[in-house]
């Protein structure tokens, strides 16, 4: 081949990527790269189900625990760490084996980015603090005034989204569709891409509220009560915005009872999970399709793929 081979493992959120990928591990001479825009943040580790030390152990994971949760962290971000880690990994003779459910991340790697520009804190403040004034919604309608195709893809209660897009035409003076038009550089990898789903939605959703709840037994309150305790640290920074520890923060800001936080926690991971296999059915590229309740049959249908692609 005259690019290197590169395994894309993607999924929803509780579909069993890690169980496969450590399996992966033990059978095929790869090296794991975590695709997770959670698993990065250090201290949060079991609202995440961040593969426990002993799975860590038994099978490495790059990119977690790389930052600290009051850290920002971006696509383009995530591609410059993974196309670094895919590199010594091809040095080394082995293949990467990408696992993880942030599609947008799997999305930079393939297409590249445009060139949007870095995060500014003080343009991010002042639309925060114009957003307090007037609300989210008001500024919605700036954006759609500014940019009517992202306003239109943009919930008008997203404000992690309205803040970024308005961030960008404030520091550039063009629109994010504008700049999102311009791709970067696509990936330099022949690429086996598999995805890992329960056929029966249902089956999904009731891992999810397992997983929930056991992740309540494991401590995870206890787990965001230290996170909540720190100064530096507040709801609007996305590492407190992912799926579950907003809820749970919400619930030690007295929002609501710790029972309605786990039934909101639960929700937002299955709003998650659909979003995730949206993107999925979505897909520009080949994927082949995994079924969650296959283990054997699904790492046999991963090594014939990779043994195929080793032979042309």
């Amino acid at each position: 081949m005259s690019k290197p081979t590169a395994i894309f493992l993607m999924g929803p959120t509780a579909s069993g990527k890690t169980d496969l990928a450590i399996r992966l591990y033990q059978t095929l001479p790869v090296e794991i790269i975590s695709v997770d825009s959670a698993l990065i943040y250090k201290g949060m580790d079991i609202g995440t189900a961040k593969p426990s030390a002993a799975e860590l152990n038994l099978a490495p994971h790059r990119l977690i625990d790389i930052l600290d949760p009051a850290e920002s962290y971006s696509a383009m971000n995530f591609r410059t760490d993974a196309l670094r880690e895919m590199a010594e990994i091809t040095h080394q003779g082995k293949i990467p084996l990408l696992v993880g459910g942030t599609m947008l991340y799997y999305k930079a790697l393939l297409e590249g980015l445009s060139p949007l520009p870095n995060a500014d804190e003080n343009i991010r403040q002042k639309i925060e603090n114009k957003a307090e004034q007037r609300g989210w919604t008001s500024l919605h309608q700036e954006l759609a005034q500014i940019d009517p195709i992202s306003a239109q893809r943009i919930n008008p209660n997203d404000s992690q989204r309205i803040n970024r897009a308005l961030e960008v035409f404030y520091l550039t003076g063009k629109s994010l569709t504008e700049l999102t038009e311009q791709k970067g550089e696509s990936l330099p990898y022949h690429l086996l891409q598999f995805a890992i789903a329960p056929e029966d939605r249902g089956i999904l959703h009731q891992r999810i509220e397992q997983r929930f709840h056991n992740m309540i037994k494991q401590g995870f309150q206890e787990e965001v009560e230290k996170l909540y305790a720190r100064s530096d640290l507040n709801i609007h920074l996305p590492s407190i915005r992912c799926v579950g520890y907003r809820q749970m923060w919400e619930h030690l800001r007295g929002d609501y009872d710790l029972n309605e936080a786990i039934y909101r926690g639960i929700c937002a991971t299955r709003q998650l999970a659909k979003r995730q296999i949206t993107w999925l059915r979505g897909w520009k590229t080949p994927i082949q399709w995994l079924d969650s309740l296959e283990n054997e049959q699904n790492l046999q249908k991963v090594q014939q793929a990779f043994d195929l692609a080793m032979q042309n």
